[in-house]
């Protein structure tokens, strides 16, 4: 879509031009209105007319006009003025412009030829001095219309790509909400529920037995301090992953923070694997690993944690393997299995998925758990 200022400089070039060819022509006729002022006279009119009332031209016939033009400029160049040499190759040159800014590179091989053609036909005055223009500036033309082409359609694609990211990050935007609502409303907020409940239970009990009031008091200070480290737990997972070297170390930073702030024993062992060349493929790893280190520490009741990365083939394996109470249910599945039963951190799939990893669960109930993600690599290009 070309700019509207673009436009109006092009019309007002037509216009110009329409009063130099109709001054010319004057000149020429010794002021006597031939049928060729009067010609010109009419496409002076027609110009100014576009000039002032835009839409007629753009919601009119673009072809229409260009060839409207064409049949003008064609008229002069074919006269025997004086002038006619440069006002007509100032016009050839417009035309063209018009030409590779408003169609397409087929229409401005057609001007070129029909041009040269007609050049050929009529022979005016000055037809040896311009051929060489007509050709060198169809030639460029060309050239430029064909690269604007180019431009257009990588614009096009560029445009169409852009909508899908839109998409897609809209999408994983109302995943988030949805993963931060839930685990919100099975956290944090079911804590303050039970700290409501706790507050009324003393309340009652300060009317009848202070001692008892008292010791569930202190029951409650303990949960209100574990109810913090819990929510402060909560509000880390919240934050964007911080990606300070390479995947490996990234990842033992998290696993050493994990253990500061839960106080259960965890380990991070690595061996040499390829780096994802993506970095957005690195902050999705670290985040599975984040949220399923935040899910342990939430629901399994471990004592002690695993983490580890290592090459699997020509992919990246990470496994988070934990002795805790372990799920509900019993047995090894892929995410298919997990999805197909509803089964498993919905979070966690939806990334993997993502990705386009593979993810294992194995559950062990009153054990433990282990969940291992493969993700295939592709090696840089030489």
């Amino acid at each position: 879509m070309l700019p509207h200022l673009w436009r109006r400089l092009l019309s007002t070039v037509r216009v110009l031009l329409a009063l130099s060819c109709l001054i010319t022509s004057l000149i020429a006729s010794s002021g006597t209105v031939t049928e060729s002022v009067a010609l010109f006279a009419v496409y002076a009119a027609y110009a100014c007319v576009v000039l002032f009332w835009r839409s007629l031209e753009q919601s009119g016939f673009p072809l229409m006009a260009l060839g409207a033009d064409f049949l003008f400029f064609f008229l002069y160049a074919s006269g025997s003025t004086g002038y006619s040499y440069w006002i007509s190759s100032v016009f050839y040159a417009y035309i063209l412009v018009v030409a590779v800014m408003l169609h397409s590179w087929s229409r401005v091989v057609i001007v070129t030829g029909a041009s040269v053609t007609l050049l050929y036909v009529a022979s005016p005055l000055h037809a040896s001095v311009l051929l060489p223009v007509f050709l060198c500036g169809g030639i460029v033309a060309t050239v430029l219309a064909v690269q604007k082409a180019w431009y257009d359609d990588r614009l096009a694609t560029a445009a169409r790509q852009s909508v899908l990211y839109r998409y897609d990050a809209e999408k994983a935007r109302e995943g988030e909400r949805q993963r931060i609502a839930a685990d919100f409303h099975d956290g944090p907020l079911q804590s303050f529920i039970s700290f409501q409940m706790r507050l009324e239970i003393i309340r009652k009990l300060l009317m009848r037995d202070q001692r008892a009031a008292v010791d569930e008091l202190i029951q409650l200070q303990d949960l209100c301090k574990t109810q913090v480290t819990d929510l402060r737990t909560f509000v880390r997972s919240m934050r964007p992953v911080d990606v300070d070297g390479s995947l490996s170390s990234t990842i033992g930073r998290i696993v050493e923070q994990f253990q500061k702030d839960s106080g259960i024993s965890a380990s991070f062992v690595s061996t040499e694997f390829l780096e994802p060349a993506d970095p957005e493929v690195s902050l999705e790893l670290l985040q599975i690993v984040r949220e399923a280190l935040y899910n342990i520490q939430k629901h399994a009741g471990a004592t002690r944690v695993t983490v580890s990365a290592r090459k699997k083939d020509s992919g990246l394996e990470i496994t988070v393997e934990d002795n805790g109470n372990g799920f509900p249910f019993s047995g090894v599945f892929s995410l298919d299995e997990l999805d197909m039963l509803r089964l498993g951190p919905i979070s966690i799939k939806r990334r993997v998925r993502t990705l386009g990893g593979e993810l294992k669960l194995d559950s062990r109930p009153g054990q433990g758990a282990g969940l291992h993600i493969r993700l295939a690599m592709e090696r840089p290009a030489a």
